[in-house]
């Protein structure tokens, strides 16, 4: 098990074959797919080809999600982190920041925390130079989370006839002063 960032509440971890359950409660949400196209889950095998994707991205890129863990409980919150996205925009390439969990998880900080730690990884850890984030213009919560962890307004876009917006943060404008972890490198 690679374990990426450990905290009080949470590990960040890579997924691992045994999350398709911890997947397949959150992606069979309607709840949380509101934003992602009302497409949820409707099968395991959903969730293992997730995984089997992610688990792809780790290879070929160096990165993906991370699976977020509760610490005390060992219960699949959802996820977070980095990922090169190369479908999106199909104009450019770049790194995204995401997050999904739970809604049982919803409004209790994790975003923020696991976004911040994911932030730290791409900046200090990889180098990067930018990092992107997208968010249907009518989730709040997820504009909200991107703002508050710097990222900056910079354009709307379409996405199959959904305005999206826009997101960067260069390295530039980053500081990793105030991410309190306990990374397990």
């Amino acid at each position: 098990m690679k374990i990426h960032y450990e905290t009080d509440r949470f590990i960040l971890r890579d997924f691992e074959a045994q999350d398709s359950k911890g997947i397949f409660a959150l992606d069979s949400d309607p709840l949380v797919h509101k934003y992602l196209g009302n497409n949820p889950l409707t099968h395991i095998s959903q969730a293992e080809d997730v995984i089997a994707m992610i688990q792809a991205q780790y290879e070929k890129n160096g990165i993906g999600r991370w699976a977020v863990i509760e610490k005390d409980t060992g219960e699949f919150m959802g996820w977070s982190g980095l990922k090169y996205e190369e479908n999106l925009r199909s104009e450019f390439t770049y790194y995204d920041l995401g997050f999904r969990f739970k809604p049982k998880f919803w409004g209790k900080g994790l975003a923020t925390e696991t976004a911040l730690l994911s932030l730290k990884h791409g900046f200090d850890v990889m180098g990067l130079d930018t990092i992107c984030a997208a968010a249907d213009v009518e989730n709040l919560a997820s504009n909200a989370v991107i703002k508050k962890v710097g990222l900056q307004f910079k354009e709307l876009f379409y996405y199959e006839g959904i305005p999206v917006n826009w997101f960067e943060l260069k390295r530039v404008n980053w500081s990793s002063e105030n991410v309190v972890t306990n990374p397990r490198k």
